[in-house]
């Protein structure tokens, strides 16, 4: 344990002290330094001067040995500190994103930081950064289908021109099955959020059974038509169909956005829709469900109704969605979409053109 400092003042030392002390202009850096040295002077035990000054012992003991040492300009500037690390060369900076677009590690199919800062012999946050500056996340990837339908141009014009241009006195609706959705029951009960909490579901789970969801999205108002069954065969779909017909008024046309499912285009379905001329089917290109604008309601029902619900019955599972539609309905919003054709053709074939450069 450090000694208590012996210090000693003369006349003039200690009256400039004091009167820093004194001066309501002082910086209080300042002036807490100066009673330091005035009350180590005095004889003052260092506890008593920690408790006075309000400062730590190691501080008691820094600004007495500065005072020995530099006297009266020890105290009045600050000790030199280690300045910022240099920046990173841009050799450095270049090899790091060569390394993270063109290499890969060794076992690996991608970098982590810590990896490639290893390689690179700089620190993981250095390698963040650099990702951060350059807009690279090798830990992400993102999966795409190009489609392949010969009519893909054709039913692109035809779908995107029923949402930007609709026709007159028509309804026009995106259509779809969601199917397979399961009613789970968790096999213990989970926790609930709180304060520095998630709340908690267990992984496992037990099925009750399974239901379809027929839903039909109105893209200029957002309400949906929707109704669960236990299978979605063309029976189903003929079911549906009715179901929007009585939910429309007679004097208007429908237009219905659908996949290239079987079962809409079953030969019943066909007959069907040949005696209700009002109906008009309009199908998206093969592998290219993102044209369908009741996909998104699909993706809306599933993240804020089904995935962390607690199902014990299909019964109770398709109460749920019912409510989920009533509440839905009671306030709708429609999808707004802002891409032409001509915009999703050129992406397309951007897409393809970069695919050939690359294989």
């Amino acid at each position: 344990m450090k000694t208590q400092a012996c210090i000693w003042l003369s006349p003039e030392v200690r009256a400039t002290l004091e009167g820093w002390v004194a001066d309501r202009n002082t910086p209080q850096k300042l002036v807490w330094r100066s009673r330091i040295v005035l009350m180590s002077a005095d004889g003052v035990g260092k506890m008593a001067i920690v408790r006075a000054v309000g400062k730590s012992k190691r501080t008691v003991d820094r600004w007495q040995d500065r005072f020995i040492t530099h006297g009266l300009a020890g105290l009045q500037r600050d000790a030199t500190r280690r300045g910022r690390k240099p920046p990173l060369a841009a050799s450095v900076i270049e090899k790091v994103v060569h390394m993270t677009l063109h290499e890969k590690p060794p076992a690996a199919t991608h970098w982590s930081a810590r990896r490639l800062a290893k390689a690179a012999g700089i620190s993981h946050t250095s390698v963040q950064r650099i990702w951060s500056a350059h807009g690279l996340k090798p830990h992400l990837v993102k999966t795409f289908k190009l489609s392949n339908d010969k009519r893909f141009v054709e039913k692109v014009q035809d779908v995107v021109g029923l949402y930007l241009d609709p026709p007159d006195k028509a309804i026009v609706f995106a259509v779809d099955e969601k199917s397979q959705i399961q009613a789970l029951d968790r096999t213990q009960p989970g926790l609930p959020m709180k304060k520095g909490r998630a709340g908690t579901m267990t992984h496992d789970y037990k099925r009750n059974g399974t239901t379809t969801l027929f839903a039909a999205l109105d893209v200029a108002t957002g309400r949906v038509i929707g109704q669960c069954m236990k299978r979605h065969r063309h029976q189903e779909w003929l079911k549906f169909l009715r179901m929007i017909d009585r939910n429309t008024p007679l004097r208007l046309d429908v237009h219905l956005i659908a996949d290239n499912y079987a079962t809409h285009k079953h030969p019943k379905v066909k007959a069907w829709l040949k005696r209700h001329p009002r109906f008009h089917m309009h199908f998206t290109p093969t592998s290219a469900s993102w044209l369908n604008q009741v996909e998104r309601f699909f993706g809306r029902i599933t993240a804020e109704r089904i995935r962390r619900g607690v199902f014990k019955s299909v019964t109770e599972l398709e109460t749920a969605i019912q409510e989920y539609l009533d509440h839905h309905n009671a306030d709708p919003k429609p999808f707004i979409w802002t891409a032409s054709a001509t915009a999703i053709l050129e992406k397309v074939a951007r897409g393809r053109q970069v695919l050939e450069s690359v294989h």
